[in-house]
């Protein structure tokens, strides 16, 4: 990456998680005081998360169509003043309906402000060349828990819960406002036409389809990206007592999960290095496989492997949250690119926030034979990838 382009990855990856922190991994430090203080249950307080992930679906499109159109500045900045009004907000409330309202601010933050809109603005920027940076941002944000669960913990403990929300809200303020609005606005690269060889060979192995071939290969991406995301929300709700039921302690149920982190980094850092050389489709295809290899090798083996599983799991979800950057880039091109991610990522946010219900049910009906239900569903997003490349023969 050239100067420019690092400094925007620096700025954006720090503002991301920033977001995250504050949205994304909020309700894991600040549901149960939250719920407690104004008299409602924590999976009240859950639920009310559901309908902003909802919400943060319904408003993606809307926001990739304007930053396709003027840049992901003026997007960001206003995401900045939208996640410090609903945080305020959240902290303000007094009762059920004012918690649900700041939580729907919150939510039409997320749709605007998270990955897709971090991504759409960085293909706004560098065109085909976006590849390396939307995986930087990754690497950057990937520690959005490992900053914001431990930080929310402090504030709840010196502050309360409504400080905690009062400080996020200040930090978009002072942090990721200024951060957002010093991204540029302009596209940063040449147009095709003076693209040199290598480029343009590039672009030629990905060509755009027919329409009737990208609505088929819009389908599939769309049904990976939900079925991943169920996955990766179902898996950081439930992990511990879905290690528990199946054979481990709880106090090694934390520590095994204490991996996945670092295992979303190792797997970013083999796309950023040597998978980096391949295309993105084929390093899905592999990611997606993670997940149910970690969920054989759990069930047969025993306790004994779930750190396996963890790393297993960790890596593939490192993996996939940079192909749903990078896969529509390759097999549609820049061009109308942030609509599309808002489109494509609609059903992913609902499957987000079905994910923690359904998977707990599953979890309470058949203990770790649940698991059984992910890695299936792992499977058929490799196998619509597998499908998706024969039709359209990407490589």
């Amino acid at each position: 990456m050239r100067g420019a382009s690092v400094r925007v990855v620096g700025t954006l990856g720090t503002a991301q998680t920033l977001a995250w922190a504050s949205s994304y991994y909020l309700p894991a430090m600040l549901a149960d005081p939250m719920a407690r203080d104004l008299g409602v249950s924590a999976p009240t307080v859950y639920a009310a998360f559901s309908i902003a992930m909802v919400a943060s679906a319904l408003v993606g499109p809307w926001a990739g169509q304007a930053i396709d159109r003027r840049g992901g500045r003026i997007v960001l900045v206003s995401t900045s003043l939208l996640f410090a009004l609903g945080l305020g907000m959240l902290g303000a409330a007094q009762g059920l309906w004012l918690m649900v309202a700041a939580w729907l601010v919150i939510g039409v933050a997320m749709g605007s402000g998270l990955y897709e809109a971090a991504f759409s603005s960085l293909v706004h920027l560098y065109g085909h060349h976006a590849r390396g940076a939307i995986t930087g941002i990754t690497l950057i944000a990937g520690f959005a828990s490992t900053v914001g669960w431990p930080l929310s913990a402090w504030m709840e403990a010196q502050f309360g819960w409504r400080g905690a929300c009062y400080g996020w809200a200040v930090m978009h303020l002072l942090i990721g406002l200024p951060l957002n609005a010093w991204l540029p606005n302009a596209p940063a690269v040449a147009k095709p036409a003076n693209l040199n060889a290598k480029d343009a060979e590039h672009i030629d192995a990905s060509p755009t389809p027919e329409v009737g071939q990208q609505r088929y290969a819009t389908f599939l991406l769309a049904f990976v990206f939900a079925a991943t995301w169920f996955i990766s929300t179902a898996m950081a709700t439930h992990l511990p007592r879905m290690l528990e039921a199946a054979g481990t302690t709880l106090s090694a149920a934390v520590a095994v999960g204490a991996l996945i982190g670092p295992a979303q980094v190792a797997g970013r850092l083999l796309e950023f290095g040597l998978l980096r050389q391949v295309h993105p489709l084929l390093s899905a295809r592999l990611a997606a496989l993670a997940h149910p290899a970690g969920v054989a090798v759990l069930l047969t083996g025993g306790p004994v492997m779930a750190p396996l599983f963890a790393i297993l799991h960790g890596a593939g979800n490192g993996i996939l949250t940079i192909a749903k950057g990078t896969l529509p880039l390759a097999l549609f091109g820049p061009q109308g690119y942030g609509a599309r991610q808002g489109w494509l990522m609609m059903p992913a946010r609902v499957a987000q926030a079905l994910a923690p219900f359904v998977f707990g049910v599953a979890l309470d009906t058949w203990g770790a034979n649940a698991l059984w239900l992910s890695g299936g569903i792992g499977l058929a997003a490799c196998a619509a990838l597998l499908l998706l490349r024969a039709r359209h023969a990407v490589h």
